[in-house]
């Protein structure tokens, strides 16, 4: 934990709009978060993703949320950005769809938590935590009734590069279920509202 922060860093989430585009770009910085990746690594195949990796990627997300959909979470402490998620239907995310180990589960109609970025002043704060409980409430208010996960189960083989969609043991600890595991380190889990 950072020095400078207190022991319960006050946190609040707020959906990506244009508005707080800004804010998105400060947190992830020239990089885009990692690689160029500005969080559209999902929805796009690998060699678009690896066309426009960078500022192609970012503009590409500006598209998005300009549009008027809504990306993902932003987690603030006051008016920094400290973190973020990615979700939505998971029509949004045709990389599931391609992939032999996430590809459907069944027919239902599902929303996807696909990804976090946590700033690294504000990481061992249990904010991957708390943007998947904002991430819960903005997909429940959205009329979501199942929202999907694939995080890495944390197995002697798991490297932190692999936290970026999320840890399986944080998400068991809030009500996620596993519905089917096609490899030994990627669980599909699911969150069922109502239940």
């Amino acid at each position: 934990m950072s020095p400078n922060l207190p022991a319960q860093t006050p946190f609040r989430f707020l959906p990506l709009t244009p508005e707080r585009w800004a804010d998105l770009d400060i947190l992830f910085g020239e990089h885009g978060a990692y690689g160029g990746c500005w969080c559209m690594w999902w929805r796009l195949t690998s060699q678009q993703f690896q066309k426009q990796a960078g500022r192609a990627n970012k503009l590409a997300l500006k598209k998005i949320v300009d549009s008027g959909e809504v990306p993902g979470i932003l987690a603030y402490v006051g008016q920094q950005p400290a973190g973020w998620c990615s979700l939505g239907p998971r029509e949004q995310f045709g990389r599931l769809e391609r992939s032999p180990v996430l590809k459907r589960v069944d027919g239902q109609p599902v929303w996807s938590l696909v990804c976090y970025y946590v700033d690294k002043l504000y990481r061992r704060q249990r904010l991957m935590e708390k943007l998947t409980m904002a991430a819960i409430d903005y997909a429940e208010s959205k009329g979501a009734r199942i929202l999907e996960a694939y995080p890495a189960e944390l197995t002697d083989r798991f490297k932190p590069a692999e936290a970026y969609t999320g840890v399986a043991p944080v998400l068991r600890g809030l009500g996620f279920v596993e519905v089917l595991r096609r490899t030994p380190d990627r669980p599909i889990m699911r969150y069922y509202f109502g239940e």
